[in-house]
């Protein structure tokens, strides 16, 4: 018997280490086979056989209320994020802007910016807006908060926002070359010991490949949502997009490697959604990821292509498909709310 053999056997029987996980990094696609025959098996106990398909639409708008600023300018983004979002900067604006969207039966919002230097997206101003949208109306409220403080985090649970998305690094390297950030580590832990201070529902995101395109130290931060958050209710995966203008030179992350990923998350929370977010690589390999993606565990996935769906059916013939107007960070209780139409889902799908 093989040493991956042995491995694949420890996995299934639940007594894998974090040693153990970090060997599946080093797998081949056979052994991957087996892998996903059993991530499979997990997802459809605890989830069905359901793929949830997210497509914000304008009815889930994402803002930035720092137009197209940002103190950081990471090599992976550079404010090319920002320039696609709406970009609100002042409190009238931004009140008029959400109770028009709910006037027009929209779903909610992700409301998000660039950084400041301590790599805290400046939302303090503009909370008492997003507790009066909240209070007056049932949009979903997202927020992107980066590393806040116990004021923001304090004042965001009063405004009874919805979503914390939440990204996480463990790789210093990425910190400070690729986010540009002069901070340890452990200002991570204390920013989700904030989070959960207040009760606030943490949605972890991680990218993958920030380390030039290659796997390096996702691990550790699966590891330290599991070790922190402890059980999330959703995991949101993105996948670095090489940028096209950069000092550094990046290379497109291998699919292979982003259900490893994906893999190792859904053995180490069983019963959490695992999502595939927006960010992810376009063009002829955005089918190949959002096929790694689904062999590997994900139970949510934000615009995919028809024809990965054409596929899924042929992959799983019990799959069935619900749509949503809305992020894929959204908690399970508001699904009723973003439900999409009928319209919206012919649409979406051209038929």
């Amino acid at each position: 018997m093989t040493n991956n053999q042995l491995l694949l056997d420890r996995i299934k029987a639940g007594s894998a280490s974090w040693l153990d996980f970090s060997k599946i990094l080093n797998l081949e696609s056979k052994e991957l086979d087996q892998l996903f025959n059993l991530t499979q098996e997990i997802t459809s106990k605890n989830f069905g056989d359901v793929l949830k398909i997210y497509n914000p639409t304008k009815k889930f708008p994402a803002i930035s209320i720092t137009g197209s600023d940002c103190s950081l300018n990471c090599e992976h983004c550079n404010k090319k994020y920002l320039q696609g979002m709406k970009q609100i900067q002042k409190n009238v604006d931004l009140e008029q802007f959400l109770f028009d969207l709910y006037r027009k039966s929209g779903v909610g919002a992700l409301i998000s910016g660039g950084s400041n230097l301590d790599g805290s997206v400046p939302l303090l101003d503009f909370i008492d807006t997003i507790k009066r949208v909240k209070k007056e109306t049932n949009l979903i409220i997202n927020t992107h908060t980066g590393l806040l403080n116990e004021e923001t985090a304090k004042k965001l649970a009063e405004a009874n926002v919805d979503i914390i998305s939440f990204d996480i690094s463990m790789d210093k390297e990425v910190v400070r070359n690729i986010y540009h950030l002069n901070i340890e580590l452990s200002d991570y832990k204390r920013a989700i010991e904030l989070l959960k201070k207040y009760n606030l529902n943490i949605v972890p995101h991680i990218c993958i490949g920030l380390h030039y395109g290659k796997l390096h130290k996702e691990l550790e931060s699966i590891r330290f949502i599991k070790e922190n958050i402890i059980n999330p209710s959703l995991i949101v995966i993105i996948v670095l997009i090489p940028p096209k203008k950069s000092k550094i030179k990046f290379q497109l992350p291998k699919p292979k490697d982003i259900s490893k990923i994906i893999a190792i998350l859904r053995l180490s929370f069983p019963k959490t959604e695992i999502s595939l977010g927006c960010m992810r690589p376009r063009g002829k390999v955005k089918v190949e990821f959002e096929k790694a993606a689904i062999k590997a565990g994900i139970t949510r996935i934000e615009i995919p292509s028809k024809e990965t769906l054409k596929w899924v059916k042929i992959f799983n013939p019990k799959i069935q498909y619900r749509f949503y107007s809305a992020c894929c960070a959204i908690p399970n209780e508001f699904e009723k709310i973003a439900k999409s139409k009928k319209s919206d889902i012919k649409r979406y799908l051209n038929i």
